[in-house]
């Protein structure tokens, strides 16, 4: 016992104080700070381009009706295409918007012409198409005779509210679908980086110190089993350690790029993936409280405590392959490429099955693959905030800790062979056979 905490302490140890990992975790929350600061002043900047645009309204529906923006400028012109078209260039303009004649009201189809020599970007040609799409509702509705406030009220927004059927089931309606469905894709992701990147950390510090001959001197003194768990359980504190500075720094960087800039990070972030800035603040902030409120009524004691169970199960379960994979490499690092696919493709396929899961977490896809140990350390963490019944998740758990300790046996099986063998390239015959060698 005491030279597996030495093990764990050495491996701790030197990565922690190692420059690399230094530079690596404090480095990495400041260039997502940096590029999200970057990307919200790009998609926050407006052009101050003066935009002049003479309007030719044959159809006689956007005068009144449509407005001047900032550098966005409209004018109306009395004369003809063909005489405004001939004197563009000596004027300020910078192009026209020609609306022909209304031929048929119940048209569904209608098309307005801008002529430029340099055409608008496409968030001027958007405000011009919704301005004459406006307009001409109005229009029609005038000239079909219709109530424009009756025609207003058909506009009805509809609040999908999950209800249960009776008291004693759990009350689902606490949260929300989009809620559940953004917890449970974050914490599906958190576990396939977590799980990928630092099972081939173990892989790659094993084949390391096999190629320099530092394991040589190492089995002398300890068992080939408590290396390799010495190096999974090390590495695993390492990787805890830089995610938990992470989620510290991350806030704290955001908070601090907020009060020195004077940008709210997370509303332009949110025009910046498309989301429109002509919004109601009221609804808004409805809509923020409502989701504080129900994010404040998810069940984080029980979440939480089965999120670090998976994690473990799932990191002990892949890392130890990853291991047993860089103990049966020889001299050349690109020879673990195809020991590493049987690996990797289930890591992938539960990813995929984890989006799809998030979006039906109680189909048959979902639940059956909550349950195969490859996939639950992906796929049950992003069922969890849908309250999956709990026989599900003990299950689930107990099956991943029973895989997991079988795994670790049969790379402990293959790491004491393949650790000491050198310049041979081993494939899946060799290292079923050390599994069952004496």
């Amino acid at each position: 016992m005491n030279k597996l905490l030495l093990i764990i302490k050495r491996e701790y140890i030197s990565r922690v104080t190692s420059k690399s990992f230094i530079l690596t975790t404090l480095l990495t929350p400041l260039a997502i700070v940096l590029f999200t600061a970057v990307v919200t002043l790009i998609f926050s900047y407006e052009t101050d381009e003066i935009q002049n645009i003479a309007v030719v309204d044959e159809a006689k529906i956007l005068d009144g009706s449509i407005r001047d923006e900032e550098n966005l400028f409209f004018h109306f012109e009395k004369k003809s295409l063909e005489e405004v078209l001939s004197g563009i260039e000596k004027s300020s303009y910078s192009g026209v918007l020609y609306v022909p004649a209304i031929k048929e009201v119940m048209e569904k189809q209608y098309t307005v012409f801008y002529y430029a020599a340099k055409q608008p970007g496409l968030s001027i040609q958007f405000k011009i198409k919704d301005r004459v799409e406006d307009a001409l509702r109005d229009f029609k509705i005038v000239q079909l005779k219709l109530d424009k406030e009756q025609i207003a009220a058909l506009d009805t927004k509809i609040i999908l509210e999950p209800e249960p059927i009776s008291k004693d089931e759990v009350d689902s309606s606490r949260l929300t679908s989009a809620i559940a469905a953004v917890i449970g894709m974050s914490m599906g992701f958190i576990m396939y980086m977590t799980v990928f990147i630092y099972g081939m950390m173990v892989m790659r510090s094993v084949m390391e110190e096999k190629m320099n001959r530092i394991v040589e001197v190492m089995i002398s003194s300890v068992k080939p089993f408590q290396l390799m768990l010495g190096k999974i359980i090390g590495v695993g504190g390492v990787g805890l350690t830089q995610v938990l500075v992470w989620v510290i720094l991350v806030p704290v960087l955001l908070l601090i790029t907020r009060l020195i800039m004077g940008i709210d990070l997370s509303t332009n972030m949110s025009i910046a993936q498309g989301a429109t800035p002509d919004f109601n603040p009221d609804d808004m902030q409805a809509m923020v409280a409502l989701a504080m409120k129900e994010f404040n009524q998810i069940n984080w004691w029980l979440i939480v405590p089965l999120f670090m169970l998976f994690f473990l199960g799932g990191y002990f379960l892949y890392s130890s392959l990853f291991a047993a994979v860089g103990s049966a490499i020889g001299d050349d690092m690109g020879e673990s490429s195809s020991l590493t696919l049987p690996i990797t493709i289930p890591v992938i396929l539960a990813l995929y099955i984890m989006m799809q899961s998030v979006e039906s977490p109680d189909s048959s896809l979902a639940r059956w693959s909550s349950m195969f140990p490859l996939f639950s350390p992906i796929v049950m963490p992003a069922r969890l905030a849908f309250n999956p019944p709990w026989w599900e998740v003990a299950l689930s758990l107990t099956l991943l800790i029973g895989t997991a300790m079988f795994f670790v046996w049969i790379s402990g099986r293959i790491y004491r062979v393949g650790i000491l063998l050198y310049g041979k390239k081993a494939g899946m015959k060799e290292l079923v056979k050390w599994v069952f060698m004496k």
